[in-house]
């Protein structure tokens, strides 16, 4: 696998700058929307996180109230399973249904490796994007992409407004799931005032920010017992700036847990005191996926970039299908680009 030089991992970051003609844009993807007959699929990447399903959930809730016939493919992950309403999930489509119109959002329309929930690949209908990803293609039929925003629940919110449909507590509750969750709780850097104008638009409509919170801080045994085992497995590497875990099937097995329990370790070593990069490997012998959180001018985004991944800046993933033995010095030069490439911009 080729690394990029650090001059074009540097210039990816220029990617994450707001798009020209953000409000044309919201218009035209709600007008799509609003012109389409047929079902409307709406579908976000996989392993859904907050922004996603909520992002998902409040877009499908306004549509439906619009009615709109929706199909909402996803499989749930169990922390995020109190949300969603008997029935409104369908599981993933074996067949793309006829005539109808794809809303992807949260990730790239033209990543068919990450969007989930149905094969792209047959599609001949029109796409419509809602991403906030700055390696998003832009190629939808409709589309609005804009990094500066923290979370696609954000700009969900925005085309809910240009559709003219009625607001709700269901409708709120959701896209706040999606704000909550991608900002951190409003505690990373990349939050912006109108993401708090947002909110205080959301939580006007009705959003339960307490029975989120509360939903969301549930864990089970499960949980904590992987959290130990993977523990045992951390380690400080170049020079105490990354700190780095790993989590394997045997591990999986001996807790008693699933993939779902790793999703929200790489945030606790995130806060390890004196680094700039945490890395959650999670092995499944025949491949790695990588996920990676920074601080700082350092880029988790150049990192899973050069690993064939992408994400944001401080938050970015990659799948790379090599055993771990092999994907580690990959990963260690990726690593080694972007800090001194971080130096030399200090």
């Amino acid at each position: 696998m080729k690394h990029r030089s650090p001059f074009i991992l540097a210039q990816m970051t220029t990617q994450n700058l707001p798009s020209q003609g953000y409000a044309e844009d919201i218009q035209r993807v709600a007008a799509a929307l609003l012109a389409h007959s047929g079902p409307v699929v709406v579908m976000a990447h996989e392993n859904p996180d907050g922004d996603a399903l909520g992002s998902v959930l409040g877009l499908s809730r306004a549509l439906r109230a619009l009615g709109k016939t929706v199909i909402a493919p996803m499989t749930v992950p169990q922390y995020l399973a109190f949300l969603p309403r008997e029935g409104e999930i369908s599981p993933p489509l074996t067949e793309w249904p006829a005539g109808a119109l794809a809303a992807v959002l949260d990730v790239d329309n033209n990543d068919p490796v990450r969007v989930a929930g149905a094969d792209l690949g047959s599609l001949s209908g029109p796409v419509v994007n809602i991403d906030h990803h700055g390696t998003n293609q832009r190629r939808a039929t409709a589309g609005v992409v804009d990094p500066s925003k923290p979370a696609a629940a954000m700009m969900v919110a925005d085309v809910v407004d240009a559709l003219g449909a009625p607001w709700s507590e269901e409708i709120a509750t959701p896209l706040m799931l999606g704000m909550l969750t991608d900002t951190g709780n409003f505690s990373f850097d990349s939050v912006t005032p109108e993401a708090f104008e947002t909110a205080a638009r959301l939580r006007a409509h009705g959003a339960k920010i307490g029975w989120l919170t509360d939903g969301l801080r549930q864990n089970s045994p499960s949980y904590y017992l992987l959290l130990r085992e993977v523990l045992g497995t951390m380690e400080f590497t170049h020079g105490g700036l990354v700190v780095m875990a790993r989590v394997d099937e045997a591990m999986l097995k001996r807790a008693g847990a699933t993939w779902e329990d790793v999703e929200s370790y790489v945030g606790l070593l995130r806060n390890a005191a004196g680094t700039k990069l945490a890395v959650m490997v999670k092995d499944y012998a025949d491949r790695v996926k990588l996920s990676l959180r920074s601080r700082g001018n350092v880029s988790a985004q150049n990192v899973a970039v050069a690993l064939g991944g992408g994400g944001h800046v401080p938050a970015a993933g990659a799948t790379v299908l090599q055993p771990y033995a092999a994907t580690r010095p990959l990963l260690d030069a990726a690593i080694d680009t972007e800090l001194a490439r971080a130096a030399l911009e200090e």
